[in-house]
Order: structure tokens, then sequence, then C-alpha cells
């Protein structure tokens, strides 16, 4: 008789130690029907996800649909300040009560319930999951079409914690021009992939710069490399978004959801058809 290494999938049938994998997702709140999770995921930080995140949040309540956001980026929350919400969350006797934008945008960040917002977040990786875990369990997110989780960079607990206790529906990687990033890229997709949840797509933000002034677009961070990413990871690439200096402006001055044009509503059309 072999010895056991515990990875079930190698074992046969009539192995007495095999087991059926375990179902870690959490129950969401007793208040809260949402009907699609999906994860804006990066390798690496830097590469403007949150805007990603925010925009797209945007585009899809302005195509009248009820959106949330859940921003699992504990310790470098940046959420709340680009839809200009800055007063704390409350509560219930139900649970937590997320914020409400002008446009009818669902949030909870840490941000909402510390005292204030440029307090550090010192806590070790499982406290920060846990947190995490209670966003989705005790927050009261009510009716929602779409509930954006934007993640932190990287493949460690918190992407872990999501993938696991959450019912994710689906993932959009953000990556950036240059070819290092796309490598770490690479390593988020695979993640998805071991978790068994489908990656809908690539974003490439910063893809270029279009001059105001003659029109012509400028590769200014190197040329893109996200078709050939695309293609060699068999994904769909759903938008090549510009470094564009006014939207920047637009997220620091907490108004996001009127910025226009929109960046990302055409991909948010091409979630809302399936």
């Amino acid at each position: 008789m072999s010895e056991c290494t515990h990875d079930c999938s190698s074992c046969g049938a009539s192995c007495g130690e095999r087991a059926e994998p375990q179902d870690l997702r959490k129950p969401a709140n007793a208040h809260s029907r949402i009907k699609k999770v999906i994860a804006v995921v990066s390798g690496k930080g830097g590469v403007g996800k949150s805007a990603v995140t925010c925009t797209l949040a945007a585009a899809m309540a302005k195509r009248g649909k009820k959106v949330g956001v859940l921003d699992a980026d504990i310790t470098g929350p940046s959420v709340p300040k680009a839809f200009g919400i800055s007063q704390r969350a409350l509560g219930s006797e139900e649970g937590i009560l997320p914020a409400v934008t002008q446009g009818g945008v669902k949030l909870m960040s840490l941000n909402l319930l510390i005292e204030h917002e440029t307090d550090p977040v010192v806590w070790r990786g499982p406290v920060i999951a846990g947190a995490v875990e209670q966003f989705w369990t005790d927050v009261v997110w009510g009716e929602l079409d779409y509930l954006f989780v934007d993640m932190p960079p990287g493949t460690g607990d918190v992407p872990l914690t999501v993938f696991q206790s959450l019912p994710v529906d689906g993932v959009i990687v953000v990556t950036a021009p240059q070819a290092l990033v796309g490598m770490i890229v690479t390593k988020a997709v695979r993640m998805a992939g071991m978790m068994e949840i489908p990656v809908l797509g690539l974003v490439e933000n910063y893809s270029y710069f279009r001059c105001p002034d003659c029109g012509g677009e400028h590769p200014v961070f190197g040329e893109s490399t996200i078709d050939t990413l695309g293609a060699e990871l068999s994904l769909p690439v759903l938008a090549k978004l510009p470094l564009d200096p006014a939207l920047a402006r637009a997220v620091d001055a907490g108004q996001v959801e009127g910025y226009e044009p929109n960046p990302m509503a055409q991909v948010a059309e091409r979630l809302d058809r399936g």
C-alpha cells in the first residue's frame, strides 16, 4: 500500500482517506441578495486597478444596475475617496450598512470604519483576511446585480480568502504595458485557475497617452503587450485604457461617477450582456 500524499486527486476511488473538496464559501448577510460577484485583480500594485474597479462600477450603475463595491484592499483602501465618500459607516440590528454614493453605488471599505482615513492598518494577514470576510458576511448589501471586489495586488492572503470565501463568478485582470507586469499578471491568472474561477478577460491600463493637440497616441510606458499576453493565456482583451490625467483628477476629487466618457463603459456593456 503506497503512502498517502494527501493529494486526493491522485487517489483511486477505493482509497479510505479520499475526501471530496471542502466548500469554504461563507454565507452572505441574511439581508443581502447578490446576483454576481466579480473580482478585479492585478499581479502587482501601481497599475490603476482601483480606478478600473470604480469606473466599471460607475458605468454599470449608469446602465441601471444595482451595484456595490467591496474594497478588499484593507491596508491601502482608496475606493471611498474616488467616489467622494468620507462619512463613517453605520450599523443596525441587521448588520453593517454600506455607504451609498450619489449615483447609488453601495460601498464598504475599512476607511469607512476607522476614525481617520489616514490611520495606518498594522494588522497581520489572518486579521486582514477576517475583515474581508466580514465585509461579505456582516454587511447589509441588499439587492445587488453586481458586487465588484477591489482586490489588493498579488496572490497572498486576501485574494486567497476572497476566492475561497466568496462565490466569485469571474475575475478581471488589470495590467500595464511593461513585460515585467505581464509576467506577474500570469501568476494572478494561474491562481484563479487553481481556484477554478473563470477569468473574464484582461484590461491594459496606461496603454497610451493621447496628445490633446494632435490626437496622436504615444506609448509612454512602452509598446502594448496585451494582445500577445491575451493570446498566450487564451483570454480576451476587454479594454486598452489611455493614460488620462483628467480621469486621475476626477478620482482625486471624488468625482469618478461624473467622469465622461467613462473608459469602462464598453466593458460594462459586455459584462451585462453575459
